[in-house]
């Protein structure tokens, strides 16, 4: 397993090992002990899956407030997405700043969300099929989400505002600018 930091250090890019022949392939895309010795000890404990028909679907920024913030593990079984991470942890150097990176069934990579970051997706193809893992279990009260273009973020997520579908709870979110971040930056 290939594992690359991204601009906010806390966020990584795993990017499993595909063993082909011409069947197709194999791949790990999780081992709780090979992440442990590289310092990721996240202990998953459910399985999402999200399914967008239309290109240009945009789900997010969401996150869900302690105690039942969640870690997640993100990739793409079929089509692709421009998947953002943001980090809202107060008192955090990183705080505010987000990175994009393109997660595809043809890429295989996957994106380590951690604790205290804002986390949402552009899907890129039609028919998109998005898998995650999540370290605690959802809790309704705990769930919120950030306008995804609000002020105060400079987000580039590669889409034309105009072009994009939204839920409307994520229509409704605040602007970023106007939120109050339920996060703290612990220093390691």
């Amino acid at each position: 397993m290939e594992i690359r930091a991204t601009d906010l250090p806390d966020v990584k890019v795993l990017t499993p090992r595909r063993f082909g022949d011409t069947r197709g392939y194999f791949s790990e895309t999780w081992n709780a002990a090979l992440m442990a010795a590289a310092g990721l000890s996240t202990q998953f404990v459910q399985d999402n899956e999200s399914l967008s028909a239309k290109a240009g679907t945009l789900r997010g920024l969401h996150y869900q407030a302690p105690p039942f913030a969640q870690a997640k593990l993100v990739r793409v079984a079929k089509g692709a997405v421009r998947d953002v991470a943001v980090d809202v942890r107060r008192g955090s150097p990183t705080y505010g700043r987000s990175v994009a990176v393109v997660l595809s069934a043809a890429n295989g990579a996957q994106l380590l969300v951690p604790r205290g970051f804002l986390h949402g997706f552009v899907t890129l193809e039609p028919d998109t099929l998005v898998l995650y893992k999540v370290d605690n279990g959802y809790d309704a009260a705990s769930d919120g989400s950030v306008l995804w273009n609000g002020a105060g973020l400079d987000i580039d997520w590669g889409t034309d505002a105009a072009g994009v579908t939204l839920s409307e709870k994520d229509r409704a979110a605040p602007a970023f600018a106007e939120w109050v971040s339920p996060f703290e930056y612990v220093a390691a």
